[in-house]
């Protein structure tokens, strides 16, 4: 039987999303400006979704919240040229891990990893072009759907991904982790080779960063 609007929003979005605490922000700084590579290449309990070559000089790890401005940002300016320009020519290996900072971008990103691995950063992408459309509207679920259908899902899928407790579970450990391991207490944050650089920031600092690193 298909579930109500009401019903759905309730047992998923308060029931589910927020029955774990996602939005506390309370978080501590790491003092230090560079991670060990080794606390850094640990993997979530549904492992890393990697861009690039694996014999790249440089892994940029960022952390990202679907509902972030800033991250919806860099990924319209900036991360273009990344991909481009670093990644498809094999100087840079590149991994978006899940920080949500809300119970929506929980529902996307707990989406993005049920579509698959393949088709984990063209949901992502799409979340991020269209975040003003589902992110900031009075029935941002109803809007996630029609999203969510464009990259295959079903009403019966898109409800049973927001209803799996392993997929949450997965989502908010990477969040925890990078939290308390890393001291990330806000989106976007990016490591660089483990250094960590914060904000979205623009092509001229991406090329200031990683001109020293990949040798132009």
């Amino acid at each position: 039987m298909m579930l109500s609007r009401r019903t759905f929003a309730t047992t998923v979005l308060g029931a589910v999303l927020l029955g774990s605490g996602i939005l506390s922000a309370a978080f501590s700084p790491a003092s230090a400006q560079t991670v060990s590579a080794a606390d850094l290449a640990e993997q979530g309990p549904l492992g890393d979704v990697v861009l690039g070559s694996p014999d790249a000089k440089v892994t940029i790890i960022e952390y990202a919240s679907l509902t972030c401005t800033h991250c919806a940002h860099f990924h319209a300016t900036t991360y273009p040229t990344l991909k481009s320009k670093y990644i498809d020519t094999g100087k840079v290996r590149f991994i978006l891990r899940e920080f949500p900072l809300d119970p929506l971008a929980t529902a996307g990103f707990m989406l993005a990893r049920c579509a698959g691995k393949d088709k984990y950063y063209p949901m992502v992408d799409l979340l991020f072009d269209k975040q003003a459309n589902w992110a900031f509207t009075d029935k941002p679920l109803d809007a996630l759907l029609q999203l969510a259908k464009q990259a295959g899902f079903t009403q019966e899928s898109f409800e049973a991904c927001l209803k799996d407790q392993k997929t949450y579970d997965a989502v908010n450990w990477v969040k925890d982790r990078g939290a308390e391991k890393f001291g990330v207490n806000a989106t976007p944050t990016f490591f660089i080779n483990g250094k960590v650089e914060n904000g979205a920031f623009s092509v001229e600092r991406l090329n200031e960063l990683l001109t020293p690193l990949v040798g132009g």
